[in-house]
């Protein structure tokens, strides 16, 4: 067996691996392409490949910020694990200790001294570990020396029976008396989301309505709360996620204003458009559990679908030319 970066021309059988190897989170050419390929912090030398005679057995991807989240920061101490697998055909051979520690030297080489699975943005497939699903991968990690950062909670609501509840429609109603707005996103907003996004939350919800605004998601998906003096108060979107109707989010009230009501009427409105739009199911990938969110979400019916867990690791040792 030896491990190389990755060459063109990998592709299909590196697909072929991560659907053997993490058959609940599948890939596909698009999404590799999209992903992967094209992520801006793509560095071949990062996609490690193991290879035993002319088979491609198994794989890991390494990243490093080359092009910065938001502002000028590269975050030059952090380095990312965003997917790794072997064939299960190939496993026991310690395969996956091999091409980490050519990840690990990657990482050195690059200057990072912490190693994060997998919560990289923007371009992370899970936010985390799903011991569940993946035993094996869990026990590897123990091995490794990582540890838990936290657990991030997956929900899923069906909007089948849905119905805003009376009693959001009451509080809509005080809120509404109190001099705020609920409305659907048009052009004289986008500037107002976009600076209450920035100022508020992560750079990565910044980017993501904008990347989802540019590349065309329409403004009847992104609900927006305003108050008496016309500031954006809190938003929902969905739909913003690689263009899948049935995601939901990003989703947020602000700081000062958490507590009010402002997110639950948000939240209802922004399901009864997905209903209205044909949707299903209302689903996301990432919440606090046991935050307000996570218990606002399961009073309106949300349910934990799966449980990730955020890992990291230090690594050590002289960087290396």
């Amino acid at each position: 067996m030896i491990i190389r970066p990755y060459q063109p021309g990998d592709d299909r059988a590196l697909i072929d691996v991560w659907n053997r190897a993490a058959p609940y989170d599948g890939m596909t050419e698009e999404r590799w392409r999209r992903k992967v390929l094209l992520d801006a912090n793509f560095n071949p030398q990062g996609l490690l490949v193991a290879v035993q005679g002319a088979q491609i057995v198994g794989f890991v991807l390494a990243v490093v910020r080359r092009l910065p989240l938001y502002g000028q920061d590269l975050e030059p101490h952090n380095g990312w694990i965003t997917a790794f697998g072997v064939d299960p055909h190939f496993r026991r051979q310690h395969i996956a200790t091999a091409l980490f520690s050519e990840a690990y030297e990657f990482f050195l080489r690059q200057g990072r001294s912490h190693v994060f699975f997998a919560s990289y943005a923007p371009h992370y497939f899970v936010p985390g570990l799903d011991a569940v699903v993946y035993p094996e991968a869990q026990q590897f990690f123990q091995r490794e020396g990582f540890r838990l950062l936290y657990t991030a909670a997956a929900m899923d609501k069906s909007l089948v029976t849905f119905r805003v509840d009376p009693d959001v429609r009451a509080v809509e109603k005080r809120l509404m008396e109190k001099g705020y707005t609920f409305q659907t996103l048009s052009t004289t907003t986008i500037w107002p989301l976009l600076r209450f996004v920035e100022q508020e939350f992560d750079p990565d919800w910044l980017r993501a309505v904008r990347e989802g605004l540019s590349s065309g998601v329409p403004d009847s998906r992104i609900m927006i709360a305003r108050g008496d003096a016309g500031d954006v108060a809190g938003f929902a979107m969905f739909g913003g996620y690689d263009d899948i109707g049935e995601r939901f989010g990003p989703f947020g009230v602000a700081k000062d204003l958490r507590g009010t009501g402002l997110g639950k009427v948000l939240l209802y409105r922004t399901l009864e458009r997905m209903q209205q739009a044909g949707h299903h199911t209302a689903w996301f990938l990432w919440t606090g559990e046991h935050e307000p969110a996570g218990h606002l979400y399961r009073r309106a019916g949300f349910s934990v679908t799966r449980r990730f867990h955020v890992l990291v690791k230090e690594v050590k040792g002289e960087k290396r030319a």
